[in-house]
């Protein structure tokens, strides 16, 4: 008999109105195998293109569930079909990465620039929070030191020091030994001054580089070989330096361990390095700018806690020494005296009213509205113009004008590592520009770290960890407000 006519093409026709699927309709769900399969056979309605020709749907209008093709004699309607593997984020793009998955990166030039500064960016990232972990030391450690440390008194701490190694406004820093691990530590024991409120607040505050951290309170009472010298003030009044004395008696006092061991106060610092201005300006004002950035990072910190700090004045900020020598900080600078010190806060108490009591009649004057006068500061270094405009936007009588701390920062951080002035003296300031800049700066950046890695040029240290911070965060916006406000 003849072969009877073939059926007619309904169902495939129907098939092929199905609508597009676009890349912002995804499954709800898995498609059954057989769903997959079918439809994976649907060829798209679009007209085929020459070959060799682009493609008429960009990669990224591409449906989610894959790219059609049609089946092959080897693959069966009951087999599942491979889904493409999403492409990894540059923050998850390394060397060893495969081929395979690297060449979903790399279908144009755009993709490629996207995926080199991704990379800058993540490495960064991961950089700073090593030398972050080498600065402050793992947090799980000093979980286990707090443990270590819980319920214990002067008993099981080793008195280093008859004499506070560091003396505040508000406390007394004598240095104490530890045993911990079959190894002794050096902790500070931080002991209030009878006049200073209560330091609950402080163990509460998350760590920072710039926050001075407690692991361990106790009441007890003082050993009676201590000896308590008199407040900074009366020290600096006396030029005899008399000898220190015992208290009359021991009393009971709740004492503070923190890890950090200061040596000296910004105050302190400031009036031993005085001469220095004059014979190394470039290197004491450059110091001036890290040391500030610091105060005004850890400052941004106890915002992001809805704390408040309490005395903010030199002679209650800390300064400690890092536990490494950091790159940029050796030679000259050490030879000097001038080593870049981690600065700590360590004054926290709550004031009344949420309000900070005024330090100096200046700044009484200046929180009235009334005109501070600052001090001459003479033009010495490159960074003298931008310390006084910094100076007269911090204290202007107008609240409105003031910046604020994170512009302080912002405005510290363009002064130490651009960009400066004469960038804009070939090309018009633009944000294309400052992008530009951000990218070279962040590749340049990287690569003196792995040339310093292979070298014999130490660890980084803390000037390093800032600089990091600096351009794993800054924006060409940032930068365009920064610099109009500086320059």
């Amino acid at each position: 008999d003849p072969l009877p006519p073939p059926l007619p093409k309904k169902q495939l026709q129907r098939a092929e109105s199905l609508p597009e699927q676009g890349p912002s309709r995804h499954w709800q769900g898995d498609p059954t195998p057989w769903a997959a399969s079918t439809l994976s056979s649907i060829p798209p309605p679009h007209p085929p293109h020459e070959e060799g020709a682009p493609s008429s749907i960009p990669p990224c209008d591409r449906p989610s569930w894959g790219p059609k093709r049609p089946l092959t004699k080897s693959q069966s309607l009951g087999e599942p079909v491979a889904r493409s593997s999403p492409s990894p984020s540059p923050a998850e793009v390394t060397f060893g990465m495969a081929d395979g998955e690297l060449g979903q990166l790399l279908e144009s030039p755009a993709g490629v620039c996207r995926v080199v500064l991704g990379c800058q960016a993540a490495a960064l990232a991961r950089l700073s929070a090593r030398i972050q972990e080498k600065l402050l030391g793992s947090e799980e450690r000093q979980r286990l030191l707090e443990a270590e440390l819980a319920g214990k008194g002067w008993a099981a701490l080793s008195v280093l020091e008859r004499e506070p190694c560091c003396q505040s406004r508000d406390a007394w820093y004598f240095p104490v030994g530890f045993a911990f691990e079959q190894s002794q530590l050096v902790f500070a024991a931080k002991v209030p001054k009878p006049c200073c409120a209560s330091l609950a607040v402080q163990s509460s505050l998350g760590a920072h580089c710039s926050i001075q951290r407690l692991i361990s309170r106790f009441t007890d009472r003082l050993p009676w070989e201590l000896v308590f010298p008199g407040s900074p003030e009366e020290q600096s009044q006396s030029p005899s330096r008399e000898e220190p004395a015992h208290l009359p008696t021991c009393p009971v006092l709740q004492v503070f361990i923190s890890p950090e061991v200061p040596y000296q106060t910004l105050a302190g610092f400031v009036k031993g390095t005085h001469g220095l201005h004059r014979t190394s300006p470039g290197h004491y004002e450059r110091l001036a700018c890290l040391l500030l950035l610091q105060v005004c990072m850890g400052l941004e910190h106890l915002r992001v806690q809805n704390m408040g700090q309490g005395d903010l004045c030199p002679e209650n900020l800390l300064l400690v020494q890092c536990p490494c020598p950091p790159q940029s900080q050796q030679g000259k600078e050490a030879s000097l005296g001038l080593s870049l010190p981690r600065l700590l806060i360590s004054s926290f108490f709550k004031v009344k009213d949420k309000q900070r009591p005024c330090s100096t009649s200046q700044e009484q004057d200046w929180t009235k509205g009334l005109a501070a006068p600052l001090p001459e500061i003479p033009s010495l270094s490159i960074y003298s113009t931008g310390l006084k405009r910094l100076a007269i936007l911090l204290l202007h009588r107008d609240p409105c004008k003031r910046v604020s701390i994170k512009q302080a920062r912002s405005i510290l951080q363009v002064l130490l590592w651009g960009p400066r002035q004469e960038l804009f003296a070939r090309s018009k300031k633009s944000l294309t520009l400052l992008r530009s800049w951000v990218e070279v700066k962040r590749a340049l950046l990287l690569l003196k770290f792995a040339e310093n890695s292979a070298g014999a040029a130490g660890s980084p240290g803390l000037e390093e960890w800032l600089c990091c911070q600096y351009f794993k965060d800054v924006t060409e916006h940032t930068l365009y407000q920064v610099t109009q406000a500086l320059y």
